[in-house]
């Protein structure tokens, strides 16, 4: 279930509050919980979609995100999907104990409000940032600073990573991140943690956080940092001992599936976690309900006919951007049986959506060149290929003819696969959208005419914030527009329309 994401859309819980008593029940004793801390009410936003603004501070915010976790997980187990496990990163694990019956949900609610509080009174400076390589480099980039609150923070999936420390040292982080051409992204999160830095706060929580009563549950919960099960657990103490503790996704993911569970389900609004479960498992099939235009319709087709949800149901099928690399897919045939079981993925600190991600300038090694025959020395060398970026192919050299032969004009090199033309000289509107067009497709490997300028390159096209990150540099470098690499709204809202305008204006502001 979702830890620190966005805050959800207003009227999200609509159709689910008017469907299921039990939806309806978890909203009510959620309301009941914020109220008696003083909190406004966090059911009334999420169903009547009221114009209420989602920006009400961070104890409103873990509720609201709460909410539509728990009302996602009612509306599966009311049409008959019964987990084999609940997962949760890092606050997202409170979510699951409640879901799985550990502790009540007003108990819950309390303790997430708790956990905010005491991480505000810290007030610690620091940051979380997201980059696209394994654990083990993230690590070793973490180590390259030697402090001993900039750690390793969250191992996500085999190509992203995630290091938390002081706002100072990220900065540093980040520029050497960017020197190795290793894409990143600071998280948007109210509350950095998964450092020793917060041993302060996890002190506080202990000390403070009101006792819950806690039993073992309906159903497992799988601790992602503890690396197991939850028993007998405090939940106090397991919340603040996550606030200091590496979250181990990756390795979450491949024991579940090495279990039988060959069905992810995520109880969140966007693919988050699911993300990582397909970078982690190539070929196995992830759901993410709200995402779906008929939430109920897709878990019901779930419910009925397992081997019929295919991997993302929710992205279309056609487009090609659920890829790890530009030139490498990530999926595996689907097998003809049924899955034998289902995970529900609990999704976790959410980067804009943050998303695992290949290296930027990174692309699959060429394959080995045929053998040729030997050079003759009367032959003059071929002229080398062209350099390309991901390797420059061998130069080949054939046996010299035994007679003379007609002169030919010379046959000009084709351009490498991926080079992009320069930018033309005209910079209007509809001639960077076609360049735009042309570099994100061949990057992401879209034929250019499917990329609709308005449509989402997140939202609606899958492309991970990492990418994103990658493609809006090059689109920086390409027009010569060191600022635009920085504007951080084409990001969080991403179109190529947005992104077509922003060229134009700011090419026509340095022409003065």
């Amino acid at each position: 279930m979702p830890g620190t994401v966005a805050a959800p859309r207003g009227g999200v819980l609509r159709d689910l509050h008017d469907r299921y008593e039990t939806v309806r029940d978890a909203l009510s004793r959620i309301d009941k919980a914020a109220a008696g801390l003083g909190l406004p009410d966090i059911s009334t936003r999420l169903i009547e979609d009221n114009g209420t603004s989602d920006r009400r501070g961070p104890e409103v915010q873990y509720l609201e995100i709460f909410a539509v976790s728990l009302a996602t997980h009612h509306m599966l187990v009311a049409e008959g999907i019964q987990p084999i496990a609940i997962v949760g990163q890092s606050i997202g694990e409170l979510w699951a104990l409640a879901a799985a019956g550990h502790l009540p949900v007003e108990d819950a609610a309390r303790l997430a409000v708790a956990r905010s509080q005491a991480l505000t009174r810290q007030s610690w400076r620091g940051k979380m940032l997201a980059v696209g390589v394994d654990g083990r480099r993230a690590e070793s980039l973490a180590g390259l600073i030697d402090h001993p609150h900039l750690v390793l923070a969250c191992e996500n999936a085999p190509r992203q990573s995630v290091i938390s420390g002081p706002e100072e040292l990220i900065r540093h982080v980040e520029r050497v991140a960017d020197a190795l051409g290793w894409p990143s992204l600071p998280l948007d999160v109210p509350h950095p943690t998964h450092t020793p830095a917060m041993a302060q706060a996890a002190r506080d929580l202990r000390a403070t956080a009101p006792r819950a009563a806690y039993g073992s549950g309906r159903w497992r919960v799988r601790s992602p940092w503890l690396g197991r099960d939850v028993g007998d657990d405090d939940p106090v103490d397991l919340v603040a001992g996550a606030l200091t503790a590496r979250v181990r996704m990756l390795q979450t993911v491949r024991e579940l599936h090495a279990a039988g569970a060959d069905i992810f389900v995520e109880c969140g609004e966007w693919p988050v976690v699911t993300k990582f479960v397909e970078a982690s498992i190539p070929g196995v099939r992830c759901v993410v309900p709200l995402s779906e235009s008929d939430p109920v319709g897709a878990v019901r087709a779930l419910a009925e006919d397992p081997a019929a949800i295919g991997p993302f149901s929710s992205r279309p099928p056609v487009r090609p951007s659920e890829r790890l690399l530009p030139s490498a897919r990530v999926s595996a045939p689907e097998s003809a049986d049924p899955p034998s079981a289902v995970a529900l993925a609990e999704a976790p600190a959410r980067v804009s959506a943050p998303v695992p991600a290949a290296p930027a300038y990174y692309a699959e090694p060429a394959a080995p060149a045929a053998p040729v025959a030997p050079p003759v020395s009367a032959a003059p060398p071929a002229p080398p290929a062209p350099p390309v970026s991901y390797a420059p192919p061998a130069p080949v050299t054939v046996d010299a003819p035994a007679a003379p032969v007609t002169p030919v004009a010379p046959v000009t090199p084709a351009a490498p696969v991926d080079a992009v033309a320069q930018p033309s000289g005209g910079l209007d509107y509809e001639t960077v959208l076609a360049e735009l067009r042309t570099l994100y497709g061949d990057f992401l490997g879209y034929p250019p005419d499917l990329l609709g300028e308005d449509d989402g390159l997140e939202s609606e096209l899958g492309v991970e914030s990492l990418k994103q990150v990658t493609l809006l540099g090059r689109v920086s470098e390409r027009y010569d527009l060191p600022d635009l690499r920085s504007d951080t709204s084409l990001l969080t809202a991403g179109t190529l329309r947005r992104i077509a305008e922003g060229v134009v204006q700011g090419r026509a502001e340095a022409a003065g």
